[in-house]
C-alpha cells in the first residue's frame, strides 16, 4: 500500500512539473467546471479567459454580443426590437466605439487579448456553436464594450428608468467579519450577488486566474473580460445593488419640433438608423427610427405632448477593466483603495476585507451631485422643462458614503441604504446630501438586512464555519418579529382552521429548510397581510434593527390567517406541507426540494421562485447566485458555489450541476492550489498566444 501511494504521489509531482515547465497557457478544468487558467504573461491569461467563456457558454456569449450591437431583431426575430430600439438612442455602439479608442494600451491588448481567446475558439470548435448565433462573428473589442455599456448603465444603473414597467430581482447580500470579531482573528468575507437565473446578461461565470503578479478568484457576468467580485491570498471584494440613483428620468414639454426649457424651444439632436427585422419566412423587415436626445439625455418615449428622456451618469467612463485588474493585483488595502478612487464602475455598494484584519464598506459609484431636492424628489419625473435640473458632474470618492473598520467589526449590505452598514451605527445620514439615499421612508418593512445584523450580533467571535451558517441561514426575519403575537391572538379564536393553524405555527421551526413545516402556511399569509400594512410601530433611528413591529389589528390578522390555510389547504391538501414540497430547484433534467425565501420576508438564504407550474409547484428563479465565504488566514480558505452552474452551453454536464448542493445547504471548497486543482481535473487544455 505504502509503494502505491509513492508511485502516485511521484505521478501527480511528474504532472505538476510538465505543467509548469510548459511555456503555453493551461486551462485546467475542475469537476465544477471552473476554469483555473495558468499563464505566462497577462495577455495570455486574458486570452484563455475569453476561450474559457466561450467553452462554457459560447451560444449565450455569442448572442449577448448580438443584442450590445443593437441587431437582436435582425440576428434572431422582431422579440428583440425594443432592446435594439434602446441600444439605438443611446448609440451604445458608438460609445463602445469612443471607449475602446481611450483604453490604455495595456488594457487595451488584455481586450484584444479576451477577443481573440473568443474567436479562436469559435474557429477550432465550429461544431460546438449554435447555426444561429455563427452569424455574430468574429467578436470585437468593441462588442465587449458595447455589451459591458449594455449591463452596467442600461439595465442596472438606468434599468428602472428605461424599463419603467419591468422589474427584475437585482439584489445582493454581502458581510465582512473584521479580525477583531472573527474567532480565529482573521477577517472575513461573504458575497452573495442576487439576480436572475435565467437572464443571460445577468448569469456569472466562475474562474480562477493567475499571470505574472495575478492570482484572483471569483466571478463576473458572462461576457465580461475581468473579475467583477474575487479574492486573491491578500484580500476581497464583493458589491450589492445600492440605493443611490445615478440615472434621472425628465419629463419634456414637446412644442414645434423641439422641446421646452427655461420657457425657449430648443430642438433635438436626431439622427436616423435603419433597424432590420427577420421574419418568421427569414426575409428582413426594415424600419427607420429617428433617435432624438435632448441636453437631458436620449428620449426614450414620446406620447403626445410629452416625452421621457434619461440621463445616466459615468457614461464617459472608459478605464473599468483597467480598475478592476488593479483590484485583483491589489496586495493591501491602500493599493485596492487606490483602485477604487477611479470610480469607473457607475454604481454599487462595495463591502471589503483583507488580510491585515480590516473591513470596509463603500456606498460607491458615480452619484450625480444634484445641488438639491431629497432622493424621493430625483426618483421619480423631474421637470425637464427647467435646466438647473441638469445635473452635469459627480460627487468625488471622498463624499461617498464609507466606512473602514467600525468599533462593530463587522460591515454589512443588503441593498440597504448605507446608513444602516453596521451596529452600532457609524454613519449620520443628516451629514450627506439628502439626495444621496433614502431617510427612513424607505424602511417600511422587515428585510435581509436586519436578518444580517441579528445574525451577526448572536455571536461575540465568528468563527468561518459560523459564518457559512449564516449564510445559508434559511429563517425568517418576518416570523421573529410576529408569529408569536400571532399566534396568541389566534390562539383565542374558535375556528377550527384557525386552532389548526395555530398548532401548525407553533411546531414550526420558524425555516424555508425543505423540511419545514409550517413555512408555506406562514408565507401565504404574511402575503395577505403585506396588502394591509400589517405593522403596528414604524420604522425608528433609535431601533433601526427591530422596527417596524408588532400586528396593527390582531383581527385582521387572525382573519387572514383563516384564509391563508384555507388556500393552503385547498391548494396542497395539508397546512403542514413540508417548504420543499412546494418550492422547487428546476433546470437540467434536475427536480430537488428547495430551501430559502424570497428577501421580503427577511430570508438571508434569499431566493425567488417563478410563477406556478403546471403541477401547481414553484420553481426558483433568482436569487442566491453567486456564493464564496472566504478567511483572510495564514492560507487563504473559501468555500463558493454557483446556483445554475458555471455553464450554460447545451450538452455541458455543469449546466445546474450545482443544484444539488443548493437543495443540500451545502458548499463547496474553492480549488486555490494547483495540487488540489489536479486532484479534481476534469479536463485540460494548453493554449499557444
Amino acid at each position: 500500500m505504502k509503494k502505491i501511494l509513492i508511485v502516485l504521489l511521484l505521478i501527480l509531482f511528474q504532472r505538476e512539473a510538465t505543467f509548469s515547465q510548459s511555456t503555453k497557457t493551461q486551462i485546467l478544468w475542475d469537476n465544477y467546471g471552473v476554469p483555473h487558467i495558468y499563464a505566462k504573461t497577462t495577455t495570455g491569461m486574458y486570452y484563455a479567459f475569453g476561450w474559457a467563456q466561450m467553452h462554457n457558454h459560447a451560444n449565450m456569449l455569442l448572442q449577448l454580443y448580438g443584442l450590445a450591437r443593437g441587431k437582436g431583431a435582425e440576428y434572431w426575430s422582431g422579440q428583440w426590437l425594443s432592446d435594439d430600439e434602446i441600444e439605438q438612442r443611446f448609440d451604445v455602439m458608438g460609445r463602445a466605439a469612443k471607449l475602446y479608442n481611450e483604453q490604455k494600451p495595456e488594457y487595451k491588448a488584455y481586450l484584444d487579448a479576451f477577443v481573440k481567446g473568443i474567436n479562436d475558439y469559435a474557429k477550432a470548435h465550429p461544431e460546438a456553436i449554435g447555426a444561429e448565433y455563427k452569424q455574430v462573428l468574429p467578436i470585437t473589442s468593441q462588442d465587449v464594450m458595447a455589451h459591458m455599456i449594455h449591463v452596467l448603465y442600461i439595465a442596472f444603473v438606468a434599468g428602472d428608468n428605461i424599463y419603467t414597467a419591468k422589474r427584475e430581482v437585482r439584489g445582493s447580500n454581502a458581510l465582512a467579519i473584521a479580525a477583531s470579531r472573527s474567532a480565529s482573528h482573521h477577517a472575513m468575507l461573504m458575497a452573495n450577488p442576487h439576480l436572475p437565473w435565467f437572464n443571460g446578461i445577468f448569469t456569472f461565470f466562475e474562474a480562477h486566474l493567475n499571470g505574472p503578479g495575478f492570482d484572483a478568484y471569483g466571478s463576473t457576468l458572462a461576457g465580461f473580460p475581468v473579475l467583477a467580485i474575487a479574492f486573491n491570498q491578500n484580500l476581497g471584494w464583493t458589491h450589492t445593488v445600492n440605493t443611490m440613483d445615478a440615472s434621472t428620468r425628465y419629463e419634456l414639454k414637446l412644442k414645434d419640433n423641439g422641446y421646452l426649457l427655461d420657457g425657449a424651444v430648443v430642438p433635438f439632436e436626431t439622427r436616423t438608423v435603419t433597424l432590420k427585422i427577420k421574419q418568421a419566412d427569414g426575409t428582413m423587415k426594415e424600419e427607420q427610427l429617428v433617435c432624438k436626445t435632448s441636453r437631458q439625455g436620449p428620449v426614450v418615449a414620446e406620447k403626445g405632448d410629452n416625452a421621457m428622456a434619461v440621463r445616466i451618469a459615468g457614461l464617459e467612463n472608459s478605464a473599468f477593466i483597467e480598475q478592476y485588474h488593479k483590484m485583483c493585483k491589489a496586495t493591501n488595502f491602500e493599493q485596492f483603495k487606490s483602485a477604487e478612487k477611479m470610480l469607473q464602475m457607475p454604481m454599487f455598494n462595495t463591502v471589503f476585507a483583507d488580510k491585515a484584519g480590516n473591513i470596509f464598506y463603500l456606498d460607491g459609484g458615480d452619484i450625480p451631485d444634484k445641488g438639491e431636492g431629497d432622493f424621493m424628489f430625483w426618483h421619480g419625473k423631474v421637470d425637464g422643462t427647467q435646466s438647473k435640473y441638469i445635473w452635469t458632474k459627480t460627487l468625488p470618492f471622498e463624499k461617498l458614503p464609507q466606512v473602514f473598520n467600525p468599533p462593530s467589526g463587522f460591515v454589512q449590505n443588503a441593498n440597504d441604504v448605507p446608513w444602516t452598514c453596521t451596529w452600532p451605527l457609524a454613519l449620520d445620514y443628516k451629514k450627506y446630501p439628502a439626495f444621496i439615499a433614502p431617510g427612513a421612508h424607505w424602511m417600511s418593512g422587515i428585510d435581509r438586512n436586519e436578518r444580517a445584523v441579528h445574525l451577526v450580533t448572536e455571536h461575540q467571535a465568528i468563527t468561518f464555519d459560523q459564518l457559512v451558517g449564516i449564510k445559508l441561514n434559511t429563517g425568517l426575519e418576518t416570523a421573529d418579529r410576529l408569529l408569536d403575537e400571532l399566534v396568541q391572538a389566534a390562539g383565542q379564536s374558535a375556528d377550527s382552521l384557525v386552532k389548526q393553524s395555530v398548532i401548525v405555527l407553533k411546531k414550526w421551526d420558524r425555516r424555508t429548510d425543505t423540511a419545514s413545516r409550517g413555512a408555506v402556511l406562514f408565507t401565504q399569509w404574511a402575503d395577505m397581510m403585506a396588502m394591509g400594512s400589517p405593522m403596528k410601530n414604524n420604522f425608528s433611528w433609535d431601533a433601526p434593527f427591530t422596527t417596524p413591529n408588532g400586528l396593527r389589528d390582531p383581527k385582521v390578522a387572525v382573519d387572514n390567517l383563516q384564509k391563508a390555510a384555507a388556500m393552503v389547504l385547498k391548494k396542497y391538501g395539508s397546512l403542514d406541507i413540508p417548504w420543499g414540497s412546494v418550492y422547487r430547484f428546476r433546470g437540467g433534467g434536475y427536480d430537488l426540494p428547495a430551501n430559502g425565501a424570497p428577501g421580503y420576508y427577511g430570508s438571508y438564504r434569499s431566493i425567488y421562485y417563478g410563477a406556478p407550474d403546471k403541477d401547481k409547484k414553484f420553481a426558483a428563479a433568482a436569487g442566491d447566485s453567486y456564493v464564496a465565504v472566504t478567511e483572510f488566514g495564514p492560507k487563504v480558505k473559501a468555500m463558493v458555489s454557483l446556483s445554475y452552474g458555471n455553464a450554460s452551453q447545451p450538452g455541458n454536464k455543469h449546466v445546474y450541476d450545482q443544484l444539488k448542493l443548493m437543495s443540500a445547504e451545502k458548499l463547496r471548497p474553492a480549488l486555490l492550489d494547483k495540487a488540489d486543482v489536479l486532484k479534481n481535473l476534469e479536463e485540460k487544455e494548453e493554449l499557444s498566444y
